[in-house]
């Protein structure tokens, strides 16, 4: 009997996702139930944006969820190894043995062809993809243009009539016409294969029996069936899952909710309380309690009793669940639970250096430092007033400074003060014009300790989040200005 062998497979490119843990946790439990073994593989072939921070910050927030696996990158195995960019001799065989059966292409073709063939197509209203242009080159003209050291890229062919039956564990049988799929990518420029490639390859290396992934990659289904038939694989068995949504049913984003599984951790959330609101995302246990660990959903798992319709992650929701497993402490372990989350040493003597030389007396210390030991802050809006900027300015510059802070991944003093510094640069202004508004909403006080050490203290989770909500507090974002500003953003070094 075949052992059962689930995955998840994370790219480390930002903050660790609460929709990652939640598709690794349906993984995990589905193995367990069959007693069989639940994987981790990074998916890191975007050499721009990958990063071993990242990579470390899914390990750690996984296992703070109580998530672990049997093989991974940091543990080892059997199939390694488990990271994709490290894998890039395997994936160029296969793809070379595509190539020789025929069954995908070297295409030469430059951007800016396909851009202009692209455009052609949607101004005729018809979907756009590749033309096969490249698709019947002769041997001997590729064999040419490959010794020259000619840029291309690996596309696998497929069919254009027709459709392709996806056996889904969650739906049945969903048919996909063949029309709406482009030649995919399957090798880039670089040398590095694209997702389709490497899942399909790694998959089938690792002895993956079931892939439960989330459902917005049902549509490109087909790609990857066909790549099974064409390598000759048996696949294994599919099933997608409903995606997270926002309270307004939009797809789970960290503009309108906090996405990082850290931000939950700094926020002083119980981890089995957090694990528990996952669980409930579109299943339910069979005697529809809302409270329960880890094990019980494992021992209660049915993948059938997973719902279709998206599941809605809701703080207030979370908030409500964690106060019944907060309840449910002894006083010994909410003391150590709450010690451990802000009132540990470490911790403590962070901020001491910075509080020490502006009290006289231990009773300052709570109001001075509060805001350290605290989720969201309340600034007054009056706060925000600036001599120099408009209102609208003060927005701008707090969502470029918030948009620079999002993709920093070395959170530490000089990093982030080069932040911004780019952004107050870019607009011609000074440090000091931005440094009022970075106290008000970093702090809820017009001053306090330095602002740029309470920063890289507070983390990036808690720094973010409370731009975010000092940016909500002042009118919010437009999508009109969201557009411009982010045009802005890309041209601030």
């Amino acid at each position: 009997m075949t052992t059962v062998r689930t995955r998840i497979a994370p790219s480390p490119t930002g903050d660790p996702h609460v929709g990652t843990a939640y598709i690794a946790l349906f993984n995990l439990c589905f193995a367990r139930q069959h007693g069989g073994e639940f994987i981790l593989r990074i998916e890191d072939t975007d050499q721009v944006r990958s990063t071993r921070e990242s990579e470390q910050q899914i390990y750690d927030a996984l296992r703070w969820l109580g998530i672990e696996w049997s093989e991974g990158p940091d543990v080892g195995g059997p199939h390694g190894p488990y990271r994709q960019s490290e894998r890039g001799h395997i994936y160029q065989k296969y793809s070379a043995e595509l190539v020789e059966k025929g069954h995908a292409f070297h295409c030469f073709c430059s951007a800016e062809r396909l851009d202009k063939v692209r455009a052609e197509q949607m101004e005729a209203k018809q979907t756009p993809r590749y033309d096969g242009h490249c698709m019947n080159l002769s041997a001997a003209e590729v064999q040419q243009r490959l010794a020259a050291g000619e840029p291309n890229v690996v596309r696998m062919k497929v069919p254009t009539n027709g459709v392709c039956v996806v056996p889904d564990m969650l739906r049945g049988e969903v048919e996909i016409p063949w029309d709406r799929m482009d030649m995919q990518v399957l090798m880039k420029t670089d040398g590095l294969p694209t997702y389709f490639l490497a899942n399909v390859v790694d998959d089938h290396l690792m002895g993956i029996t079931h892939v439960l992934r989330g459902e917005e990659w049902l549509p490109s289904a087909p790609k990857l069936i066909l790549l099974y038939e064409y390598f000759g694989w048996d696949k294994p068995q599919l099933c997608y899952m409903p995606l997270l949504r926002n309270p307004d049913k939009s797809k789970l984003s960290k503009r309108k909710n906090p996405t990082s599984i850290t931000f939950y951790e700094r926020m002083g959330f119980l981890p089995q309380a957090m694990l528990n609101y996952l669980g409930r995302m579109g299943w339910s246990m069979p005697d529809e309690r809302e409270k329960f660990s880890l094990d019980e959903m494992v021992e209660h798992f049915d993948i059938n009793r997973v719902s279709l319709g998206g599941p809605i992650f809701d703080l207030e929701k979370l908030s409500w669940l964690n106060g019944q497993w907060m309840r449910e402490l002894s006083v010994e372990e909410f003391a150590a639970g709450a010690q451990k989350w802000a009132f540990n040493n470490d911790y403590l003597m962070q901020i001491a250096p910075h509080v020490q030389g502006r009290v006289e007396t231990f009773s300052q210390i709570a109001p001075l430092a509060s805001f350290f030991f605290a989720g969201g802050v309340a600034p007054d809006a009056a706060l925000f007033a600036h001599k120099k900027l408009s209102a609208d300015q003060v927005r701008q510059v707090m969502q470029l400074i918030l948009w620079k802070l999002e993709a920093l991944r070395q959170w530490e003093k000089e990093p982030i003060t080069g932040c911004i510094q780019a952004v107050v640069e870019h607009l011609e202004l000074k440090l000091r014009d931005a440094m009022p508004l970075m106290f008000a909403a970093i702090t809820g006080q017009a001053s306090s300790v330095s602002v740029l050490d309470a920063m890289e203290i507070l983390g990036p989770d808690l720094t973010r989040f409370r731009l975010r909500q000092a940016i909500e507090l002042l009118g919010g974002v437009s999508k009109k200005e969201n557009k411009e500003w982010e045009k802005l953003l890309a041209a601030i070094a």
